[in-house]
C-alpha cells in the first residue's frame, strides 16, 4: 500500500514539516541562551544573580520619577520580554550606582545603565526619546560608540 499526498493535505503536511523544527529550533535557541546566563562564573554566582543582587541593594535609591523615567525607556520593547529587558537595564543601572557610591539614582545613571546595558540596535529609540524630552545628549557620546 502506497500512500499518495495530494492537494491541501501535501501543502499541510509540508507546512508543518518545515513550521515545527523551526519555531522549535527558535525556542531552543532563546532557552539555551537563559540556561547560560544562569551558569555560575568563577565567583559562584551568574549573570542573572548578580543583576538580582544590584537590583535589590539599589531599590531604596530609586525615586518614582525615575522608575516612571525607565518605564518610558522599555516601552518599545515588546510586552513578553519587557520584563526582562527591565531587569537587565535596572540591574546594570545599579551596577553603575553602587561604583559610584551614589545616594540616589539620577537621570544620568539611567541613561548611561540604559546604554551600557542595550544592544547598539536599540540606542535609536533612545536618542528620539532623549531627543523628544530634551535631554542633552553630548555628555554620552562616548559610550553610544
Amino acid at each position: 500500500m502506497q500512500l499518495q499526498l495530494e492537494g491541501w493535505a501535501l501543502w499541510f503536511t509540508l507546512f508543518w514539516i518545515i513550521f515545527l523544527p523551526t519555531i522549535m529550533g527558535i525556542g531552543g535557541f532563546f532557552m539555551f541562551r537563559k540556561f547560560l546566563k544562569r551558569l555560575p562564573k568563577e565567583d559562584g554566582m551568574s549573570e542573572l544573580d548578580w543583576q538580582e543582587r544590584y537590583i535589590e541593594m539599589t531599590l531604596h535609591l530609586w525615586p518614582t520619577d525615575q522608575k516612571l523615567f525607565l518605564e518610558d525607556l522599555v516601552k518599545p520593547v515588546p510586552e513578553l520580554f519587557r520584563d526582562i529587558a527591565r531587569q537587565k537595564i535596572a540591574g546594570k543601572i545599579g551596577e553603575i550606582a553602587l561604583e559610584e557610591n551614589a545616594k540616589v539614582i539620577t537621570q544620568d545613571l539611567v541613561i548611561r545603565g540604559y546604554i551600557m546595558a542595550t544592544p547598539k540596535r536599540d540606542y535609536k529609540f533612545l536618542i528620539r526619546t532623549l531627543r523628544e524630552k530634551q535631554i542633552d545628549l553630548s555628555p554620552y557620546k562616548g559610550l553610544f560608540s
